[in-house]
């Protein structure tokens, strides 16, 4: 039977068997509000649980008990004896019914005319005269105090830590096998008594899925909009308490996205979507984590709607507009922050995803934004399990000892094993395990923690769901059960924690979120075959010439020598752009020339290479990384100069090689730093020279100054209309600019781009 459904007769029940006193009791003290009240609450609720559940009989002898309630409420009845055994009867049936229910029986509706008749009259021989009583089912369930539950959790977790020191503690003295096997038994019943109260608290998170159909529906028409709701995972368990706390946030959250986020039917027609707004909201257990995920196909966030709406209300305007675009997709949560224009019932009023993170968090939460604009904003709440018992492995990194869940981890293997070896891209480093090559992350440097990681030590291969990855400790110690509680709001923000315990050791000791920790450190797991290499081709790894395969944007398997690769790491797509003629990447607070052999996404992520020669950097746009290959000796050469050097077979297939001196060529415009350069003077329209013509020379290699310092030299003057009279004297070369279309003279047309540069050029060579 369903949930709901069950849970609706066990508390129908419970009222029923106190309702009957109840109203007896009232029509001895017909003036006694508070118990009028009671039972006109009972009426209510079985009323619109009946109409959730679609139960008509049922819900049709609740609504005629509560209009009779609201009408003794509101002094036009009087609750006469008449009244009251109508109400009793009435309360009777739906008990009757109820059983019928639960037993899968069904009731002959005859009677139910008579006994509505009955209230609305109030006639005492209807009423007196109702259907014999359906047979019981035997009670399969207990309502329980959620504090009674929560002690019992209590002293569960006690004796799993107890255990735990027991264990411990005998095993590292010499001991009769009979306590040994008792050690057993009692291991497993403890294991048994720990699940077994562990679910009790738990319940499926349909319970907080199953009215959002509903609000969904209405919520969207009373807007003008349509939405299709598609929900996945509602029987993924989760602690009652946490489904209370996430109910008022879900719903905040799936408001915004119709009101702010899903477009008008007529606005998605133009931008050639479809007429129906499309919104998912799923449920997955990840570890010791429920992770729920809400996905509209809207128009996303404005992130600079918000910057403008924070500088409306006085915030610094350089500082935001300075922000990169997460934090300023971040500035969703600022308090009384609406992007909204106007007041609604939905939204407007600046009580908005602030609430929702400081809710969240209060359970050991956090909260998660993915935008893309104009294609719809990805929101991902993740929240512990529960107070649970989890088995771990405790291991130790920079000096402290932390645990991680023994279900994410495939295997453990020493760094020193000869089936290990360690290899770097840039600043990267991967883990060759057998015939896997992994990421390879350090706990101690990813936690920012004191000391150089050292090698030698011991690689945990953890599986994230998406893919692996190995995590380096300094120690395994031991393995054990643990208690789990939520850590502190700011100690879960950080995304790498899954929660703290206090292992029989008695010293606090934090769980670690292996998922968390792949994200920080910037792993992606899309390329299954990155993890599959072919432990042939790389025997030779370590004495040839080494190149990273990749696939290019345009679908493209080509190389590039493994010295030149400073980095791989992943940038948004909206940093990459044309800029003074030129594609580039701001990253790091600067430009940097990139090169790209496809089509760029501008609203979603890019791998990109960084390479380095020594002196300029440049970045290479691409698909996905592949593998880390020996480079053949036999090259193909290319028909003509250009990014790609030659192709090369690699494992019986077409690799391009790219040529890293023609790449570096290409965007070469300036001297490397520390390169003499020339020292051009300018003298005339000051701002029209800096605004026009000194953009030119830097990108052209020239230092420009409009004044010379102590000491300095200019080697040559740029002076327009005949200014260089004023300049002090100088045996620098001058180049003439004038205004005049004509020209005249020696003196060139001021707009005359390439016969300026070839002057300039002339001149400075014959000064140096």
């Amino acid at each position: 039977m369903d949930d709901l459904l069950q849970e609706f007769i066990a508390e129908t029940r419970e009222t029923l068997e106190a309702l009957t006193g109840e109203i007896v009791a009232w029509e001895a003290s017909p003036d006694d509000r508070a118990r009028l009240d009671a039972i006109f609450r009972f009426v209510h609720t079985v009323k619109g649980s009946c109409g959730f559940l679609d139960l008509p009989r049922l819900a049709r002898l609740s609504h005629a008990a509560e209009d009779v309630l609201a009408a003794v409420r509101s002094g036009e009845r009087v609750p006469d004896r008449a009244l009251v055994n109508a109400v009793l009867a009435v309360v009777d049936r739906i008990g009757e019914l109820v059983e019928a229910i639960d037993a899968g029986n069904s009731l002959d509706d005859t009677e139910e005319d008579l006994l509505i008749a009955a209230l609305a009259q109030g006639t005492e021989e209807v009423a007196a005269a109702p259907a014999p009583g359906a047979s019981r089912a035997p009670a399969r369930s207990v309502r329980v105090n959620v504090d009674l539950l929560d002690r019992m959790m209590s002293g569960m977790s006690d004796m799993v830590l107890a255990r735990n020191e027991l264990s411990r503690r005998l095993r590292s003295v010499e001991i009769d096998p009979q306590v040994e096997a008792a050690l057993e038994r009692v291991s497993a019943t403890v294991a048994d008594l720990r699940e077994t109260v562990t679910r009790t608290r738990m319940q499926k998170i349909d319970a907080l899925f199953s009215a959002l159909p509903r609000m969904v529906r209405d919520t969207a028409a009373g807007l003008g909009k349509s939405v299709v709701l598609d929900i996945e995972g509602a029987d993924v368990e989760l602690d009652r308490e946490m489904i209370e706390v996430l109910r008022d946030p879900l719903v905040h959250i799936i408001r915004n996205s119709i009101d702010h986020g899903i477009e008008h039917p007529a606005e998605r027609r133009m931008l050639g979507k479809r007429e129906n707004g499309a919104l998912t909201v799923s449920a997955r257990q990840s570890g010791n984590q429920i992770v729920v995920e809400v996905r509209d196909d809207g128009r996303g966030i404005d992130t600079q709607k918000l910057v403008d709406k924070l500088v409306e209300g006085g915030r610094d305007a350089r500082e935001l507009k300075s922000l990169s675009e997460r934090a300023r997709l971040d500035l969703v949560f600022e308090p009384g922050l609406s992007s909204k224009d106007e007041v609604s019932e939905i939204s407007g009023r600046g009580v908005g995803m602030d609430v929702v993170r400081a809710a969240i968090e209060q359970i050991g939460g956090r909260v998660e934004l993915h935008n893309q604009p104009g294609r719809g904003l990805h929101i991902l709440i993740q929240v512990p399990l529960t107070l649970s018992i989890i088995p771990t492995i405790v291991v130790a990194a920079g000096g402290q000892r932390f645990a991680v869940p023994r279900q994410a981890i495939e295997e453990i293997v020493s760094e020193t094993s000869d089936a290990i070896r360690i290899e770097r891209i840039g600043t990267a480093e991967m883990a060759a395990v057998r015939d896997r090559r992994l990421p390879l992350v350090t706990l101690s440097r990813q936690l920012h923690m004191a000391g150089e990681a050292m090698s030698g030590g011991m690689l945990a291969i953890v599986n994230v769901g998406d893919g692996s990855y190995a995590l380096r400790v300094e120690d395994v110690l031991d393995n054990e059960e643990l208690v789990i509680k939520p850590a502190a709001p700011a100690i879960m923000a950080t995304g790498l924690y899954a929660g703290q315990t206090l292992p029989d050791s008695g010293l606090p000791m934090l769980l670690l979120d292996c998922a968390g920790i792949a994200r920080d450190a910037g792993l992606q797991f899309s390329r299954s075959h990155m993890a599959d290499a072919d432990e042939d081709a790389a025997v030779s790894l370590d004495d040839a010439v080494k190149a990273l395969v990749f696939v290019d944007l345009d679908g493209v398997r080509r190389a590039v020598p493994l010295a030149l690769v400073d980095r791989i790491e992943q940038v948004d797509g909206e940093r990459i752009r044309h800029t003074a003629g030129q594609l580039r990447l701001t990253i790091d607070g600067r430009f940097v020339p990139i090169v790209a052999s496809g089509a760029i996404d501008h609203a979603a992520s890019c791998s990109v290479l960084r390479l380095k020669d020594g002196g300029q950097e440049i970045a290479y746009a691409i698909g996905e990384a592949a593998d880390i290959v020996a480079l053949p000796d036999e090259l193909f050469p290319a028909a003509t100069p250009g990014i790609v050097a030659g192709a090369m077979l690699i494992d019986g297939e077409p690799v391009e090689l790219l040529d890293p001196l023609y790449l570096f060529a290409m965007q070469a415009q300036a001297p490397v730093a520390g390169e003499a350069r020339p020292l051009c003077l300018l003298d005339g329209d000051q701002a029209w020279l800096r605004h026009f013509v000194q953009p030119m020379l830097e990108s052209a290699g020239y230092r420009v100054a409009t004044s010379l310092g102590a000491g300095e030299r200019a080697d040559l003057i740029l002076s327009l209309d005949g200014a260089a009279a004023a300049l002090p004297v100088s045996d620098a070369p001058t180049v003439r600019l004038t205004s005049d279309r004509q020209g005249g003279g020696d003196a060139i047309y001021r707009y005359d781009r390439d016969q300026l540069m070839r002057a300039l050029a002339g001149a400075a060579r014959g000064r140096m």
